[in-house]
């Protein structure tokens, strides 16, 4: 573990759009490193669960016997960030998921997965994001989940504007519960890393007790 000015977050490596996450993370003034085995996952702060394909995920943190590892940080209050599969593999309930699908959980969402459709109807929307100052962050929707419901302990931080021709307009895509930040899209393709710094600001306040 590091001290609170020069925090350590992981990237899951097992699967996924990982040196996309890793590359900007190094853009907000922590050390990135990638998370295979159960020695690395103690060794960091904080954890993105990338996009990617989160059967995939699921599977291979049991074969790199990371699984439990990984659910008792979280249990413990380590903060995690799930973008797209990763927003799947952090919630509670999951909508047509395979037979057998296991999630880590933390966030009391049901989520659908595959909610926009194949990878040909992936799409772009600007979205207001509460807690990212500035212009909207254009998020990159492929293959993406949306969330269904949430409970009152869940704060929606975005959703897909009420526009016509949008398709999903008005729902849920990025969520926050505790030390836990989910969002349905992948911020680390676009070259704006709002949404990892807002992630990084929960992993200082959580290192200070600010959060």
């Amino acid at each position: 573990m590091t001290t609170s000015n020069d925090p350590v977050i992981g990237v899951l490596a097992l699967q996924g759009d990982v040196r996309e996450h890793l590359a900007a993370l190094a853009e907000c003034d922590v050390v990135a490193r990638p998370v295979r085995r159960p020695t690395e996952l103690a060794e960091v702060d904080a954890l993105v669960v990338p996009g990617g394909e989160s059967t995939t995920i699921d599977k291979l943190t049991r074969t790199f016997d990371l699984r439990e590892p990984l659910l008792d940080r979280i249990k413990h209050g380590m903060p995690a960030y799930g973008s797209c599969a990763g927003m799947i593999l952090l919630a509670d309930r999951v909508v047509d998921g395979i037979d057998g699908q296991l999630t880590f959980g933390g966030i009391d969402m049901t989520v659908r997965r595959n909610a926009f459709g194949r990878q040909v109807e992936s799409f772009e929307e600007d979205l207001t994001f509460t807690g990212v100052e500035g212009e909207p962050v254009r998020a990159v929707f492929i293959r993406a989940p949306w969330v269904e419901e949430v409970s009152p302990d869940v704060e929606v931080l975005a959703k897909v504007e009420p526009r016509p021709g949008v398709p999903a307009e008005g729902r849920i895509v990025a969520v926050r519960q505790g030390n836990l930040l989910a969002t349905s899209f992948h911020p680390e393709i676009t070259g704006d890393t709002r949404v990892h710094r807002l992630f990084v600001e929960m992993v200082r306040g959580n290192l200070t007790g600010a959060s």
